[in-house]
């Protein structure tokens, strides 16, 4: 199975979009799992339905910062170069999407979305691209490493 259809597989799960990713990269992570599931369910629907950076870009930043981040006090070149490569993750998705804001591929109004989520019915997978979006994210993700290998 593919990344792409790993994070399509989790999404459908019931898991949400940030954590739906995480978990299709979870054998490449150095920390445990079930604590980046945690870290990755405030990210959902927009961070926490708020509809705002789409959970699944989220999730990718996740991962480059566990992969390429820092974690220091950095205020130099250090920081500089891991948020170019952020910045460049959020290009990639763009040129895919048009934008990394939830509501905006959703085509929402909602700024702040009721907390409650929808139930995932057959009729919510084909009324939403979310599922969609993940797998490109996750392919988006799976290029970006291939192109530079994790030291």
């Amino acid at each position: 199975m593919t990344r792409r259809e790993m994070a399509m597989d989790n999404f459908k799960k019931g898991y949400n979009c940030s954590q739906s990713i995480v978990l299709a990269f979870e054998d490449m992570l150095p920390v445990d799992g079930a604590e980046m599931l945690k870290l990755a369910s405030s990210f959902g629907g927009g961070m926490g339905r708020l509809r705002e950076v789409c959970g699944s870009v989220s999730g990718i930043f996740m991962i480059a910062g566990l992969l390429y981040g820092y974690d220091g006090p950095e205020t130099g070149q250090v920081k500089a170069d891991h948020y170019a490569r952020i910045q460049e993750l959020a290009h990639r998705f763009e040129e895919k999407h048009g934008t990394i804001i939830c509501r905006e591929m959703l085509g929402l109004n909602v700024r702040h979305d009721i907390p409650v989520p929808e139930a995932r019915t057959n009729e919510y997978y084909k009324k939403r691209p979310c599922t969609e979006i993940i797998g490109d994210a996750a392919e988006i993700l799976e290029q970006y490493i291939s192109e530079n290998p994790v030291k």
